[in-house]
């Protein structure tokens, strides 16, 4: 396929689209986390591709890692305007929520909510480390595939991708660590019983929290 798509067959650039359009949509996802904007760093991707087809190496292999090192830096400019435009609508006026309790409207409010804690360890991560990891652990390229999606040697890849492990390792522990004094606070909030002066109502109240726990394997 890489020789005809190299040569402009536009079947065999409609195959490649058919094979690789879902992965490069859920890399997008990830490095986003936002639908609109994969959906469009997907469709810039393939035109991306099509322009730059004559560029492509000739070699057989598969064109996964060349598609995904496109996407990655699609969406890295884009994240950037992506923050911006959610930053001025947080600031909007927002309409009222009419609940939709459709199974697949609950399922996509999950997705959202898995999406919104990834992004905020991803977030903490810098650039180069966020790519290595989306493309090696998510997007299950190996060492050699994402250095050729990266144009990057594959130690680098190595050695980007352990300080990431690190680093997201470092989040969940701290994550967890701020959890248990939370539910520590939240029991001693819930048991306590203030001293009642003379004539006072005693009184109780309870402490919420949320952790957002990132793990990789």
């Amino acid at each position: 396929m890489r020789k005809r798509v190299r040569a402009g067959e536009r079947d065999a650039f409609a195959e490649l689209y058919d094979q690789y359009a879902g992965p490069v949509h859920r890399h997008a996802l990830w490095l986003t986390g936002d639908w609109t904007t994969a959906e469009d760093i997907m469709s810039e991707t393939f035109l991306a591709a099509w322009r730059a087809r004559e560029r492509l190496h000739p070699d057989e292999g598969s064109l996964r890692p060349w598609l995904l090192g496109i996407a990655t830096h699609k969406a890295e400019n884009t994240r950037r305007g992506l923050r911006r435009r959610l930053a001025f609508l947080a600031r909007q006026r927002q309409p009222p929520v009419v609940a939709d309790f459709a199974p697949e409207v609950a399922g996509r409010i999950d997705d959202a909510r898995r999406l919104h804690a990834v992004q905020a360890s991803l977030d903490r991560l810098k650039r180069h480390e966020r790519e290595v990891l989306t493309l090696c652990v998510w997007s299950g390229l190996d060492y050699q595939q994402t250095a050729e999606a990266l144009g990057v040697p594959v130690g680098t890849v190595r050695s980007r991708l352990s300080r990431a492990r690190a680093k997201l390792a470092r989040f969940a522990d701290e994550a967890a660590a701020q959890e248990r004094a939370e539910e520590r606070a939240e029991k001693r909030a819930e048991n306590w019983e203030p001293r009642a002066a003379r004539g006072e109502m005693t009184g109780e109240a309870a402490l919420a929290a949320l952790p957002v726990r990132e793990e990789t394997a």
